[in-house]
């Protein structure tokens, strides 16, 4: 039984996040990987790739970084999880704390989901209110409940659980406004990441802040992705406006497992016990939520950052990339149905057919041919780790992709492609 088969067999889904599913990539991509080193990964095989998925962007500094890992054994060595509250768990928090502008009170957890979905429970208890506005375009919150059933695959959530949660377009205020018309007094909080695709125009993230305080809503910015990539004290800092709540996650420990929900103290406290005579709030208990390997990982990855000034760094690369990437398409005559676009610190590749429709054929093809040539590139995800080295092996990777990309536009990506067109992950049937 080869390895596809038995992931599928022990693990529904053959992996424990969704976005590593078979689906999510071409047949020629390594179906399992054993090792992580810098910028690339290797199969069970040492096949070695360039990686551009970096752990779904968990990885800023590069695989195996060994300061962090250093920091993070010796925090192992000190037991790992102590039966009360560890130094390094202080440490972790008054820096969190330090660092973070809109930040008095932090709690630490394992992922991202829990995280937000801590941030709504908070919100829902400190304005005893229900509904959540969530933004459309933006496309993962929570594996909870609150954030599925606003997607196609609603299996197994209530209705009620469904009718609670309302969508509103990023950029668009005045979607936002209609919300807060159509259910006044009843909105607990706005979430909502500061950017992804494209930054803030005309104030909007302020302009939300605005609408959040007028209508008596909790404002959430999700930095799990923007946290420590766009700026050091978080994309919040980088556009100059201040969140009741914020959760980070994914840059924080350079792979570890590290998440937090943060912000205001007078909503945080809500699950503080020191307070008698206050009705609780059971907002996060968990056994390893402050692991103490993963919070020496975080302090060692921020004092990194810093003395390697990374965050500048992998703005200057992705902004390379994007010209390389963009350039090379405009000289094979696929500069319409290949473009790279997107926030340098974060940019995004699309892809399109003749007729300008997008093209999840195509856009496996690439990947497909890019595999070929040692290079993997599900998305891109940038890391201090890509250097000059790395870009040159991508050049060489394009050069052979976008020749062959360039007869899959004439000719259809049929013809070239080998396998199933890669699917969304939220979609209603299999």
């Amino acid at each position: 039984m080869n390895y596809q088969d038995r992931l599928l067999r022990a693990i529904p889904g053959g992996a424990h996040t969704y976005s590593r599913g078979f689906d999510q990539f071409p047949l020629n991509a390594p179906k399992i990987l054993k090792r992580g080193k810098e910028a690339y990964t290797y199969d069970e095989s040492e096949n070695k790739f360039l990686d551009y998925g970096m752990a779904l962007r968990a990885v800023n500094l590069g695989y195996a970084n060994e300061e962090v890992n250093k920091a993070a054994f010796e925090e192992i060595q000190y037991g790992n999880n102590l039966t009360r509250a560890s130094l390094i768990e202080l440490e972790a928090a008054e820096l969190l704390i330090d660092m973070i502008d809109s930040v008095d009170m932090v709690k630490f957890t394992k992922n991202g989901s829990t995280a937000t979905t801590a941030a709504i429970k908070l919100s829902r208890a400190y304005t005893n209110r229900q509904i959540v506005l969530r933004c459309e375009e933006q496309p993962f919150f929570s594996y909870d409940d609150w954030f599925i059933g606003s997607t196609p695959m609603t299996s197994g959530i209530s209705e009620n659980t469904i009718d609670h949660t309302k969508m509103f377009n990023y950029n668009n205020i005045e979607s936002l406004k209609k919300q807060f018309d159509k259910f006044p007094n009843e909105i607990a909080c706005v979430i909502l990441e500061p950017a992804s695709n494209e930054h803030p125009k005309d104030n909007f993230l302020h302009k939300v802040k605005e609408l959040c305080k007028e209508n008596g809503a909790i404002f959430i910015l999700d930095e799990m992705i923007t946290g420590f990539r766009w700026h050091l004290k978080g994309a919040q800092h980088y556009y100059g406006v201040e969140p009741d709540l914020c959760t980070f996650g994914k840059a924080m420990a350079n792979g570890f497992s590290v998440a937090a929900v943060a912000g205001k103290r007078e909503i945080m406290q809500l699950g503080s016990i020191e307070k008698e005579g206050e009705e609780r709030l059971f907002l996060l208990s968990t056994t390893h939520g402050a692991e103490m390997c993963g919070l020496g990982a975080f302090v060692k990855s921020m004092e990194y950052m810093k003395t390697n000034n990374v965050v500048d760094y992998i703005w200057d690369y992705g902004k390379k990339l994007i010209s390389l990437m963009n350039k090379m398409a405009k000289e094979h005559g696929i500069e319409k149905n290949f473009v790279v676009a997107g926030i340098e610190c974060s940019p995004y590749y699309l892809t399109f057919d003749n007729n300008g429709n997008n093209s999840l054929g195509l856009r496996t093809l690439f990947a497909q041919e890019m595999i070929k040539n040692g290079v993997l590139m599900p998305w891109i995800a940038l890391s201090y780790a890509h250097g000059e080295k790395e870009l040159d092996i991508t050049q060489k990777a394009l050069e052979n992709t976008f020749k062959v990309y360039k007869k899959a536009v004439d000719e259809g990506y049929e013809k070239y492609l080998i396998g199933d067109i890669i699917k969304p992950v939220f979609r209603k049937y299999n």
